[in-house]
């Protein structure tokens, strides 16, 4: 390697080290954490900076960055190492000193590895990621970089819609990152062996003929004189018109995190977790996560036994996380979390799940998932406070459905019970928003009935809806802040009103604002580019965080930088759009078919309601033909078995048997 290739390599640690007395939470930048991997620089040729763009202490739990991170340094000759968000405090301290931005596993210089890639599951991220471009010294807009600096890659849930930073990014993957990133790696190991001919431009267009990554800046965007997109058109020959999700298809052989990291500093999540199965079809037409990880797969019964037996030995977690967006619908839940809670009665592991939904909690599985652990509350989502806004949203849960459910529980010994929903849903009043106060009493009123005890509680905890991309209500007009405030007031001041109950019903909300921004750039196209960048350089940062989240800043900006376009904020959210409008997203490809996602958003207006295809048959939703996959669920009809046999006492005639 040459010397000047290796000392842009080289630790910044010495400099990093003297900085740490003078921020506060030190400890999260100094890496070593249990299972963490560092492999020597000179015996690697592919180099990955992998970047989850928020504190450590979100970023360090979360499972895609940990799966890459294993998948990658598994690899001969490839390398992968993490880094996260840097606080303001840190972030000044760098740049006086020049330390630029590092990775935690062994403080090398971001700028110096092949591949920057962040995993976004919130657009609320993004001036995160002109931070560490900018303390990396990588060139903010890809269209300055040279061939020395790394491919900026974007993945997560937002790249669904990349659009906004298509000028910051190089690249984007969409869909399961398991085997796109050895995909990528083999592509960038071929053309650096040849000796990186044709230079930036040419790995990725190489990466683009694969038809699996999307680089924006071989796309073209036109526009028509009232601000709605004509058409998306490549730029070069070769380069597909549309560009496929990454589908992992069958789970078992994906077996990761092997070896889950655990942290030096306190994290969100202290447990060990296991994804039991990807996708989901419910139908939740708010819902883009379900929308985008169809089909459903399935981790088998023995797989997630294996997984939870070698992650507990390698990291010493007293709990297991069973993941998923639907974790209850798993068609082996209950032998999972029974064979689990016998496997390690001894040990007192204990067992959760993400939250329940109501039509799927029976109390033998949450005596299972509580048996070894500590008896928390239960959390549910209704979603919606009317049965008629539960029609459009397509979450087919009754009343009825949740009194019994949640009288089960405390008739069974909770006194805890947090009920999620959301606020400025698709033809929402503000009468279905005050019908969240008449269930939250009711709840109260049976769980007082049931318990004989007036020790119960009950917490609605209330969203804002944002229309997402790739869901059915990509088309509905967001509510505006102003009234999603003006709705949550109504609600607040009839549940504080009421004498009898009100005492037992914890009220949390997060006002309007975040949601309008989290709005604009979740359905934005490439003008928004300009809006982020002029945030980033008033000094937006961390915009997940309410501390730190500035409206007014993200409102004046957007004012000046759309402007020239002759859109603003209102045309991005508050508006709604037609059939015929070309969304800033209908070049990727996620396998709904548009048509079907049109006649869903009908559907959700007539408040029609649809089965999940797992159990009926298709409703031609497109992701099975178009992606050449198959929904996989079991019962596989295997059980947990203990993981040591013990020996049977001597028969008494002392033979054995």
């Amino acid at each position: 390697m040459p010397a000047e290739a290796a000392a842009a390599a080289e630790s910044v640690f010495p400099q990093l080290e003297a900085l740490l007395p003078h921020v506060q939470k030190p400890i999260q930048y100094v890496g070593g954490e249990l299972n963490s991997t560092v492999k020597p620089w000179e015996s690697c040729d592919v180099r990955w900076a992998l970047m989850y763009p928020d504190a450590y202490e979100v970023g360090l739990p979360n499972q895609g960055v940990m799966i890459l991170y294993e998948v990658l340094n598994e690899q001969e000759g490839v390398l992968a190492e993490r880094t996260y968000s840097v606080w303001p405090d840190l972030e000044a301290l760098m740049r006086e000193h020049g330390v630029p931005q590092f990775t935690v596993d062994s403080h090398r210089p971001v700028k110096a590895f092949d591949v920057f890639g962040l995993s976004f599951s919130t657009e609320l991220g993004y001036t995160n990621m002109l931070t560490a471009l900018d303390l990396a010294g990588i060139p903010l807009e890809s269209k300055d970089r040279t061939i020395d600096d790394p491919i900026v890659l974007a993945g997560g849930h937002a790249a669904f819609n990349p659009e906004p930073i298509a000028d910051f990014i190089d690249a984007a993957v969409i869909g399961d990152g398991e085997q796109a990133v050895l995909d990528m790696t083999k592509i960038i190991r071929e053309w650096k062996a040849e000796g990186r001919p044709g230079g930036r431009e040419e790995v990725l267009f190489r990466l683009a003929k694969t038809g699996a990554v999307y680089i924006p800046a071989f796309y073209d965007v036109e526009y028509l004189a009232d601000g709605r997109i004509a058409r998306v058109v490549p730029n070069k020959s070769g380069v597909p018109w549309r560009v496929s999700k990454h589908t992992v298809m069958d789970l078992d052989e994906w077996p990761y995190p092997k070896q889950p990291l655990v942290p030096l500093a306190e994290t969100v999540h202290e447990r060990m977790s296991v994804e039991i199965f990807r996708g989901c079809t419910r139908g939740c037409r708010f819902c883009q996560a379900g929308m985008i990880t169809r089909p459903v797969r399935e981790r088998s019964i023995t797989g997630i036994g294996e997984m939870v037996d070698k992650g507990l030995k390698a990291t010493g977690f007293e709990e297991v996380g069973l993941l998923s967006l639907s974790s209850a619908d798993h068609s082996e839940i209950g032998d999972i979390a029974k064979g689990l809670a016998d496997r390690y009665t001894e040990d007192k592991i204990g067992l959760s799940l993400p939250s329940t939904r109501v039509d799927a909690f029976n109390i033998d599985l949450a005596n299972e998932l509580t048996r070894n652990g500590r008896r928390s509350g239960l959390t549910f989502a209704p979603e919606g406070g009317s049965e008629r806004i539960r029609k459009v949203i397509n979450k087919m849960v009754s009343e009825d459905d949740l009194i019994r459910t949640v009288a089960t529980a405390y008739g069974n010994g909770w006194r805890q019970v947090k009920l999620y929903f959301m606020c400025g849903l698709p033809t929402e009043t503000d009468d279905d928003v005050l019908q969240i106060a008449d269930m939250a009493t009711k709840v109260i009123a049976k769980g007082r009935e049931v318990s004989r005890s007036n020790d119960i509680r009950c917490t609605v905890s209330i969203g804002g809806f944002v229309p997402k991309p790739h869901t059915p209500f990509q088309w509905a007009p967001q509510l505006s802040a102003e009234e999603t405030d003006a709705r949550l007031e109504k609600l607040r001041d009839k549940i504080r009103g009421d004498k009898k109950y009100g005492r037992s019903i914890g009220f949390r909300y997060h006002d309007g604002k975040p949601g309008i921004v989290e709005g604009l750039l979740s359905r934005g196209d490439r003008r928004i580019g300009a809006v982020i960048r002029a945030v980033y350089d008033d000094g937006g940062r961390f915009d997940g965080w309410r501390e730190h989240f500035s409206y007014d800043r993200w409102m004046q900006c957007a004012d000046k930088a759309l402007a020239p376009f002759g859109v603003d904020v209102d045309w991005y959210t508050t508006r709604e759009r037609t059939y015929e409008e070309v969304l800033p997203w209908d070049h990727l490809d996620s396998g709904l078919d548009k048509d079907w996602l049109w006649e869903d958003w009908q559907d959700a207006l007539d408040e029609t309601e649809v089965e999940d295809c797992r159990w009926t048959p298709c409703f031609d939703c497109g992701v099975c033909p178009q992606m050449d996959t198959h929904i996989q669920i079991g019962p596989t009809g295997k059980k947990l078995l203990p993981l040591t046999v013990k020996n049977a006492a001597p028969a008494p005639n002392g033979s054995g048997v």
